[in-house]
């Protein structure tokens, strides 16, 4: 998948296997781009790779639904400037839950609202998915200004084990 100035690529087993085995130049090579250091980032381990690699290898379809690395497209070579991660296929009620980190370069630049709007396009054009959620702590400006770009609309407050209390949003198909 393409944007204007990313290229979002699908999250694989083997990518998982060989970030986990600490084989960056190869992951480097399977994506076609550059990873910054250090990578990954805390967001996709704890968004991504936070399952098993016996239960990703068990259910990649399910556990690796969605989920993408954005490359930007500008640039010789290309580099990984994020991702944008779901935490599994649609549930019994049709939604999805979505989290998207930049890298610290990459911040601020519009990345994560194109990355992230593209994804939850694509996410609510698939059969079984009604509605997509996102959550983020109530100080992070940025990550709401991102969801409020893309159509998301406030949907309440949720209790997170190491946040505390984060705001809830939710965009409908």
């Amino acid at each position: 998948m393409e944007t204007a100035r990313l290229r979002l690529v699908p999250v694989t087993v083997e990518i998982v296997e060989c970030t986990l085995a600490e084989e960056l130049d190869k992951v480097s090579r399977l994506i076609g781009a550059l990873l910054p250091d250090p990578w990954p980032g805390r967001a996709l381990i704890e968004r991504a790779f936070s399952a098993s690699l016996d239960a990703i290898r068990a259910d990649p379809t399910s556990r690796l639904w969605g989920d993408r690395i954005a490359i930007g497209r500008t640039g010789d070579p290309p580099r990984v400037i994020g991702s944008v991660i779901f935490h599994g296929q649609p549930d019994a009620d049709g939604m999805v839950e979505v989290g998207y980190g930049m890298e610290l370069k990459s911040q601020g630049l519009g990345y994560a609202t194109e990355a992230t709007g593209a994804q939850v396009d694509w996410a609510l054009s698939q059969q079984g998915v009604r509605k997509v959620r996102a959550t983020t702590p109530p100080w992070h400006r940025a990550s709401i200004r991102v969801l409020e770009k893309i159509g998301f609309r406030p949907a309440g407050t949720d209790d997170h084990e190491a946040l505390g209390e984060v705001l809830v949003f939710e965009r409908l198909r």
